[in-house]
């Protein structure tokens, strides 16, 4: 492990994220907000100035690999989720330190669970500053660095370590230019959604908050009722469509924009995502069209829903605990599936399921033609083997993380649906689940440990379990030069 690079770059990440306080210091002075103001710009100051000092250290070996790579975006996570936890503790408004970090990390993760009663009763500034966290964390931290920092022949390693999805690419030969094309999408998909969101009517802090929140597919709100409140069918539909473009691979965007159509038509992963949600969709209006009494009515409860909870945005404007259990068994089937790879969504991610359908198809196409030979192909082209099995054994690290972490729950839980359902939300990075931790419910009646347990699996989806696991690894500490 070269140390001295992991805390080089660790300390220069750090210290970008950190002026990234100044925006709602900003927000807050506007509304007039003064000692909330004072808290960002104390936290800003005092984090810049530990972070200033290890930035200074000049590591003798310049090169990362893909442990460096790891070890660099785990720690910067855990670290800046507390560190941002700091402004919702200091102000007074989360006095309980443990749900301040809960709070944040479920921010930075873009989970959107909250342990909030009342957020209407927040300050500008800090409603602000919790949907601005899910548009940090829905690209990265990491991604915003390498867009801002000098080029570096190893962006790419970096890039892979905290971007969602079995691989991830170069859109163009350096990772730098790659991660600064991927923000500039981002930033321009943010933006139509504020506008759209603006000319339905909804107010100009409002439009900002919620197009920060939906494209970081996050899910916290600035009204208790959430995206509800508005009433309004159009608000709705744009969220709708913006979920939907926010869990589809930024990739495809760049290609589009390129005039790459042909790399668009035959990508296999969105046809899938967009033939699961529409199919999920119609299941689930056969199932609920009693409820409702009418297609139209039951067509913008349910594509609302089942487009939030696919994408892991976690927006509700019904309460589908009350739904059929069918119903609430696809909502469940969806969270765990998730958005497409190089997204802002969580979950499984649908190119693993594609992978593994693919598999499954080929071992038993093994057992009919033993002297076969078989390759999982994607997009037209041959996958290797460790493509695959790498597959498999993520599925078997996210499993069994879920049990560990749902035994873990049940020791300070009774309720068998709201234990096993929060555990797999939360490493789907969704936000709300089924039982007494439903959409219309919040997470603060929960113990401290099951907070701490949610926060860890929050952390554990947004960076797909081995950045962190490797943390803990003593082999991976070992110098090897």
């Amino acid at each position: 492990m070269n140390t001295g690079i992991v805390m080089h770059y660790l300390a220069k990440a750090m210290l970008i994220g950190t002026l990234l306080f100044l925006i709602p210091a900003a927000v807050s002075l506007c509304y007039g907000e003064y000692f909330c103001a004072l808290i960002f710009l104390l936290t800003c100051a005092g984090t810049a100035a530990v972070f200033g000092l290890f930035s200074l250290y000049k590591p003798k070996r310049q090169q990362i690999r893909t442990r460096e790579s790891m070890v660099i975006a785990a720690l910067l996570w855990l670290i800046f989720s507390v560190v941002s936890a700091l402004p919702f503790y200091f102000t007074g408004e989360i006095p309980d330190i443990w749900n301040a970090i809960f709070e944040s990390v479920s921010g930075f993760t873009t989970t959107g669970a909250t342990i909030l009663s009342d957020v209407e009763c927040l300050s500008h500034g800090l409603s602000f500053w919790r949907c601005f966290s899910h548009w940090i964390g829905g690209m990265g931290v990491l991604v915003l660095a390498i867009a801002i920092l000098p080029s570096s022949g190893d962006a790419i390693y970096l890039m892979r370590a905290e971007c969602p999805g079995p691989s991830v690419s170069k859109l163009v030969p350096k990772g730098k230019n790659s991660a600064l094309y991927l923000y500039l999408i981002y930033i321009g998909l943010t933006l139509l959604t504020f506008l759209f969101l603006l000319f339905g009517g909804m107010p100009v802090f409002d439009s900002i908050c919620h197009a920060m929140s939906v494209a970081g597919t996050g899910g916290f709100s600035i009204k208790n009722a959430g995206i509800a409140a508005y009433g309004s069918a159009y608000i709705e539909g744009v969220l709708t469509v913006a979920m939907i473009l926010f869990g589809i691979n930024f990739s495809l965007y760049y290609f589009i924009l390129m005039r790459q159509f042909h790399e668009v038509k035959k990508n296999t992963e969105i046809k899938v995502y967009l033939t699961i949600m529409a199919l999920a969709t119609i299941l689930m209006m056969c199932n609920t069209y009693s409820i409702y009494q009418s297609v139209g009515k039951t067509f913008r409860a349910v594509i609302f829903q089942a487009t939030s909870i696919m994408t892991s945005t976690g927006f509700a404007t019904e309460d589908f605990v009350q739904w059929p259990m069918f119903s609430q068994m696809i909502l469940l089937c969806l969270m765990f599936i998730g958005g497409c790879s190089g997204s802002t969504g969580g979950g499984f991610k649908v190119q693993r399921v594609v992978l593994l359908e693919k598999s499954g198809q080929l071992s038993l196409r093994k057992l009919v033609y033993p002297n076969s030979v078989n390759t999982v192909k994607s997009d037209g082209k041959m996958l290797s083997t460790d493509v695959v099995h790498g597959v498999m054994r993520y599925l078997v690290i996210y499993l069994g993380i879920a049990v560990f972490s749902v035994l873990l729950l049940s020791l300070k839980s009774e309720d068998f649906t709201a234990t096993v359902t929060s555990v797999l939300s939360c490493l789907s990075n969704n936000g709300p689940a089924l039982g007494s931790l439903g959409p219309m419910e919040n997470y603060s009646g929960l113990f401290n440990l099951s907070k701490m347990v949610l926060c860890v699996d929050m952390l554990l989806g947004r960076l797909e379990c081995l950045p962190l696991l490797i943390l803990f690894m003593p082999t991976a500490w070992r110098r090897d030069f």
